[in-house]
Parts: structure tokens; sequence; C-alpha cells
């Protein structure tokens, strides 16, 4: 039987009202390869290339025949088909949107990001250095220096006057530099160098 006259015969058949019945696995076989040669028309109007178009039309294949049981009989097999193809399409083109051609390595290589471990050991030096604090002056450069409140309302807090949480935050400034070095020490050094 000719291609289109096999692809009426394959319409009549899903399309006739039926009573839900499963398909015989080799007539389905055989009515799915029917529709290959519209498939693979279909799929390289949407690609333009043909190695992606027969890789669409071999996804949609496998696509279609893992889900051949939720075909519904006395539906249209060719708009199943088709309907899958076109779903598949639009997944692989937001799938390559997404990706970057990068044959010889050169973007991949670019893509660093600076080590970050003497940020986790400066911390851990703040965090000892903080605990040799006297605990007035530790609380006062807590709650001015790390939670951001205002003088006054570290005040409040501590039960003091402002000019004494001042005094603290000061203080508590100072020996935290004694304690762990003063980075602007380090940039006048270098620069003082470069002079």
């Amino acid at each position: 039987m000719p291609p289109s006259l096999q692809t009426i015969e394959t319409e009549r058949r899903y399309s006739a009202p039926t009573t839900r019945r499963r398909l015989d696995r080799e007539q389905w076989r055989r009515d799915f390869e029917a529709q290959l040669p519209s498939l693979r028309a279909f799929a390289w109007t949407l690609a333009r290339s043909g190695a992606d178009a027969d890789d669409l039309v071999q996804d949609t294949m496998v696509k279609a025949w893992s889900a051949r049981d939720r075909f519904e009989p006395g539906t249209n097999l060719r708009a199943w088909l088709f309907t899958i193809l076109r779903n598949t399409w639009y997944s692989t083109v937001a799938k390559r949107r997404r990706e970057v051609a990068d044959e010889d390595g050169e973007h991949a290589a670019g893509l660093t990001t600076e080590a970050n471990q003497d940020w986790g050991v400066s911390v851990t030096e703040l965090r000892v250095a903080l605990q040799r604090l006297p605990p007035e002056h530790r609380e006062a450069i807590i709650l001015v220096g790390a939670a951001g409140l205002s003088y006054e309302e570290a005040a409040e807090i501590s039960g003091c006057a402002v000019g004494t949480i001042k005094s603290r935050v000061h203080r508590a400034r100072r020996r935290l530099v004694d304690l762990m070095g003063d980075p602007t020490e380090d940039s006048r050094v270098g620069q003082q160098a470069e002079a």
C-alpha cells in the first residue's frame, strides 16, 4: 500500500469510534512505522538539519514507544506522535539556550572562583579574638558592629550611658586590632614598598 493510503488507513482505524481496547502490539508498531516519513519531514522543518531532525525523530520514537500504553485507541495516532515530536523539539530548544558551545574548553577554563579558605580562617580568628575580649566590650562591639544597632540602642540594651558604650566599642576595636593585626597596616606597607 502506498504511504499516503497507509496513513489514511491508520487514521481511519484509530479515528473510528471504538470501545476502549488494547492495541495489538504488532499492528501498533506497523502503524507507528508508517508515520516515520511524515515525522521526519516535520522534524526537518523544525530542526533545519538532517542530523538534528533524525535525532528528534529518534527521541520521539523512544518516547512514543515507551508511552504506547497511554495512547487511546480511537484517537488520532498521527496527531499524538506529532505532539510528542513538537514537545520534544521545544524541550530541546529550551535546553540548548542554557548550553554554551565550548568544544575547546576555553569557556570552562575561565569559570573559576577565588579561594574562600582565607575567609574561613579570618572568621575563626575573629571568633577567637572576640572570646578574649572582656564580656562588656564583647557585648558592645557585637551590638554596634555586628547587629548594627546605634550607640543609643546598645546603651539602652546594656543599661549604661551612651558615652560608656562608645568607650567600650572603641576599646574593643583597638583590642581586636592588637589581637588580629591591622589589615590597613598591610596595605600601607604594600603602598610604601611600591613608592
